[in-house]
């Protein structure tokens, strides 16, 4: 196993976006919309469905749908508001329900940032969008958030081949379904309007460019890319 270059591996310290004068972000904002009557001027009240679709709690569909994802997004933000959204996958099922009110998602191994993790140690909270692929439609879930290395429970975790060394447990208090529109719209699940992998940057070139380190290339991060891969699991 080649051992990954210290310029590769990323700092987990929070980093304030530089302060540019002039921006053209700063341009917009000093017109943009700051008071939600503001919003509804431009759109209309949502629906009587929409407004009664959420729920506080795991019912027994909800939780068949979560048995049949393989992949939940997680967003979290730390103190200061730095927002932030990781994907976590494995078998369908990764993520258990441990009642109607409390699920828990074993933390496989990444790249160690731990950018979660941290981000629910200051804040406490979590948002989770469940993907089921081929399914338009996603599930939403909103609560409060803990990193748990409690032994039993890690015990019960082994979707991902052995117990994780931790969980982020969630408090569930908002569940609703998401429209399939995202998905209609981008035609995400039809392999012919994907575009063809030469015609986009591969991993391996995002991270040189953001890295720019000339001892580097493109061959050598792939490759350490590769190992990784071999190691999802560990």
């Amino acid at each position: 196993m080649t051992t990954t270059p210290e310029s590769v591996v990323s700092s987990t310290t929070a980093t304030t976006a530089p302060n540019r004068p002039g921006s053209l972000f700063d341009a917009l904002h000093a017109g943009a919309l700051s008071d939600p009557a503001q919003l509804r001027e431009i759109y209309e009240q949502p629906g009587d469905q929409a407004r009664r679709k959420q729920v506080d709690h795991l019912h027994e569909v909800a939780q068949r749908l979560i048995a049949c994802s393989p992949l939940v997004f997680v967003a979290s933000a730390d103190a200061a508001g730095r927002c932030d959204v990781s994907p976590r996958g494995g078998p369908a099922g990764l993520v258990s329900v441990l009642d109607e009110y409390t699920l828990a998602i074993p933390d496989a191994t990444g790249n160690k940032r731990l950018d979660t993790l941290h981000n629910i140690l200051e804040t406490g909270r979590v948002g989770l969008l469940f993907v089921v692929p081929g399914r338009d439609a996603t599930l939403r879930v909103n609560g409060r958030a803990c990193v748990s290395t409690d032994p039993e429970l890690l015990r019960q975790l082994t979707a991902v081949g052995k117990p994780p060394r931790s969980a982020i447990v969630v408090a569930v208090e908002e569940v609703y379904g998401h429209c399939p529109k995202a998905f209609l719209r981008s035609s995400a699940w039809k392999p012919e309007n994907w575009l063809a992998k030469d015609a986009q940057p591969s991993s391996a070139e995002v991270t040189l460019s953001h890295l720019r380190d000339e001892s580097l290339t493109v061959e050598m991060i792939e490759q350490i890319e590769r190992e990784a891969l071999l190691y999802r699991y560990e």
